[in-house]
């Protein structure tokens, strides 16, 4: 409870320190989130310019436990998910395969099958079923190069469904999505591949996690000066997606338009997870830790196994969500 309260201080400080500035922050949700994700945005692409291979390597290893830990609280828990045993089934099966190192198509077949069990018409069920299945299959028949695309293609599921989540009374939300749009063009352009040679940020102190190695995982056979901007695009939107789980996506799901404190947050994380939940987890976190001490590069590796799931139930939960017209 200690640090909990310590950080409760520290952002009761904070408020203090802003003065009048705080209360429409405060209580105003729309412009909380709005400014929290263009200020997300900018520290977000400042660090891939800077620094994109540690961002690569570290980001995973910091943030990727805890945002699969709000992944299926938001997606499964808190919707209920998990208490419709036809989803369980016909969904939950090939999304577990998935994570267990089933192919690309699985995923994509769960999702389809969520699509058809979603409580909603007939036709739209069909329409969307027969889109992923027919998406998953062109996928697959690319190989290792569908992997790639749906690895990139997934960062940005997750602000799809945040854009989703909520019915919006202002239309403050699109200028975070303004900003993204601009950033990703940015990215791509031969400035920002410029400033991040400059800054030394894709050379590498050794090891074998280096610029090649992210090229060959990120973007395989494309030409090299593509190749480092997608590297430098994936980097930025990574990081975009785990400040969507682990910070956006937490506060528009709340029921209260102001935020609670971080001890109230944490009582409502054991209520929706359990205690044993949440200790899976900290072991789970504990342990990729400790792996990553000794051998970054295999950590990494066991982190992607475990986590290659995710994206395919961002995908179903997002059918579920435009199907279902569900809402926080």
């Amino acid at each position: 409870s200690a640090p909990i309260a310590a950080a409760d201080w520290l952002r009761r400080r904070w408020l203090r320190l802003l003065g009048p500035l705080a209360r429409p922050i405060v209580t105003r949700r729309e412009l909380r989130v709005a400014l929290g994700f263009s200020l997300m945005i900018g520290s977000a692409l400042v660090a891939t310019l800077v620094a994109p291979l540690w961002m690569l390597i570290l980001g995973p290893l910091v943030w990727g436990v805890p945002h699969l830990v709000a992944d299926l609280r938001y997606l499964v828990v808190r919707p209920g998910y998990h208490r419709r045993p036809l989803l369980g089934l016909f969904a939950g099966a090939p999304l577990l395969w998935v994570g267990l190192g089933g192919g690309l198509w699985w995923g994509f077949l769960g999702a389809g099958a969520a699509a058809l069990l979603a409580r909603a018409p007939l036709l739209p069920r069909l329409f969307a079923a027969a889109l992923l299945l027919v998406g998953g299959a062109g996928l697959t028949a690319l190989g290792q190069v569908g992997d790639v695309i749906f690895a990139h293609a997934h960062n940005f599921i997750a602000v799809a469904l945040w854009w989703m989540w909520r019915p919006r009374s202002t239309r403050l939300h699109w200028v975070p999505l303004a900003l993204l749009v601009l950033a990703c063009g940015f990215l791509l352009g031969d400035v920002a591949l410029g400033l991040a040679q400059a800054s030394g940020g894709l050379d590498w102190f050794g090891g074998r996690m280096d610029l090649d190695y992210q090229l060959w995982r990120l973007s395989p056979g494309v030409a090299p000066e593509l190749g480092l901007r997608l590297v430098l695009l994936f980097c930025f939107a990574q990081t975009i997606h785990y400040a969507i789980w682990l910070q956006l996506l937490p506060d528009e799901d709340r029921d209260r338009a102001t935020p609670t404190s971080f001890r109230a947050s944490h009582q409502a994380l054991r209520r929706d997870l359990g205690d044993l939940g949440l200790a899976v987890a900290a072991l789970l976190a504990l342990g990729l830790a400790v792996w990553a001490v000794f051998d970054l590069l295999h950590a990494s590796h066991g982190y992607f196994r475990v986590a290659r799931f995710h994206g395919h139930l961002e995908l179903m939960a997002g059918a579920l969500l435009l199907l279902e017209r569900r809402r926080a």
